[in-house]
């Protein structure tokens, strides 16, 4: 990602269900790998999702655009918490080496790298 849309991993402060915090972000995936990406996050390992909830990722999707903008959000109540947690998992490191040559403008493990997104509207 470019300088200007790289974000830093850290805590968005509005609140959603149960006064979770609510997180958005951004990736790019690769043109040529948009299909094969599709196919992954249809099948998701069953110990990749266990591992997901168990480290405090709740409410999970990802939007995908045709050219590939890529936009995630989730629910946690501590977002460095649930990032730290999966990132101990082996089932996380095994993930991200496999999703890493989806994306472009990667350094790093995309889990590293994504561009948080601040929020600037929320309707319950």
């Amino acid at each position: 990602m470019s300088e200007a849309n790289r974000g830093v991993w850290g805590v968005v402060p509005p609140q959603g269900a149960r006064g979770r915090k609510r997180v958005c972000f951004l990736l790019k995936v690769r043109a040529d790998r948009l299909e094969e990406y599709k196919r992954r996050h249809q099948a998701v390992w069953p110990d990749m999702r266990d591992a997901l909830r168990d480290s405090g990722w709740h409410n999970y999707s990802l939007f995908l655009r045709e050219d590939g903008l890529l936009v995630g959000y989730l629910e946690t109540d501590d977002f460095e918490a649930a990032r730290a947690a999966m990132a101990r998992t082996e089932v996380n490191t095994r993930w991200q080496a496999e999703m890493a040559p989806f994306f472009e403008d990667l350094d790093g493990r995309p889990d590293q790298g994504m561009a948080l997104l601040p929020e600037v509207f929320h309707l319950d």
